[in-house]
């Protein structure tokens, strides 16, 4: 008499293999994807904080256009930009007020996801468009020092 041989439930060393397989194919196809979408990610924060700052920019020169703020407060030479980035967080006082309230244009220097600082590339109004040196005359432009580029080609800094 034979004996018969009892199928066991489960799956057999082929089946394991051809789903682990499967399984391989499909997350060396996600990983490049994740990859992509966390620099586009960064990019976006990127373009935010950079119109964050050059927004504060352009209303520190809007109010020494204005008159609110001038005097002692903005150097000559400057075209009423600010000497530096900290004085767009410290803030100036307004001109003819006697309660000392000063203007201030950001909260905080914003965070750069390239670099990872609150290190940023300056231009004053009298350097070269494509200068990477900064002249301390007024920041007039900010730029990140990263030495990526955006994925379609473009610098950071054209933005």
């Amino acid at each position: 008499m034979r004996a018969r041989l009892r199928a066991v439930p489960g799956y057999s060393f082929v089946e394991l293999l051809v789903v682990s397989s499967i399984l391989l194919i499909l997350a060396s196809a996600v990983l490049p994807l994740s990859q992509v979408t966390i620099q586009r990610q960064r990019e976006a924060e990127l373009r935010r904080a950079l119109r964050e700052i050059r927004t504060a920019i352009d209303n520190h020169k809007d109010s020494v256009d204005l008159g609110l703020i001038g005097g002692v407060d903005v150097r000559a030479g400057s075209e009423g930009y600010p000497p530096d980035l900290e004085t767009l967080v410290d803030g100036i006082e307004v001109l003819n007020d006697a309660s000392g309230r000063k203007l201030r244009f950001l909260r905080r220097i914003p965070f750069d996801p390239m670099t990872k600082s609150t290190e940023w590339g300056l231009r004053s109004y009298q350097d070269d468009p494509d200068s990477r040196s900064w002249g301390r005359d007024s920041v007039y432009d900010i730029y990140t020092t990263s030495r990526a580029s955006a994925l379609d080609g473009t610098k950071y800094n054209e933005w």
